[in-house]
């Protein structure tokens, strides 16, 4: 638990965060330093679920990442009622799947 709200130039960041340029597990090292509520994010190798516990610090992170047309359109899997996000890695080539820091070798398991 972050304790504090996110300020606007991080929110910015998410929003403008280069995946051509960088490693998509380096945006979620970031959302996940931000997130309230540690045990509402949970990430795995190729799955994502961010629950918002109905804080709007969370709510706005999840705007931001919605204004992160890559993002959203290459990871988004689907929204349930309450605040529930999905997010998976099946859309993306091989060589920039993962939501974790892992080694080419460990990527082609």
């Amino acid at each position: 638990m972050t304790g504090r709200y996110p300020s606007e130039e991080e929110l910015k960041t998410i929003q403008t965060f280069d995946l051509t340029k960088e490693p998509i597990w380096k945006l979620l090292d970031l959302v996940e330093s931000l997130w309230e509520y540690d045990n509402y994010f949970k990430r795995k190798l190729h799955q994502v679920e961010l629950h918002t516990g109905g804080w709007s610090g969370n709510e706005d992170i999840i705007a931001a990442l919605r204004k992160n047309f890559i993002f959203w359109s290459m990871y988004w899997a689907r929204t349930e009622r309450g605040g529930h996000y999905f997010f998976d890695d099946k859309m993306c080539a091989s060589e920039i799947k993962s939501f974790l820091q892992v080694t080419k070798k460990e990527r082609r398991l």
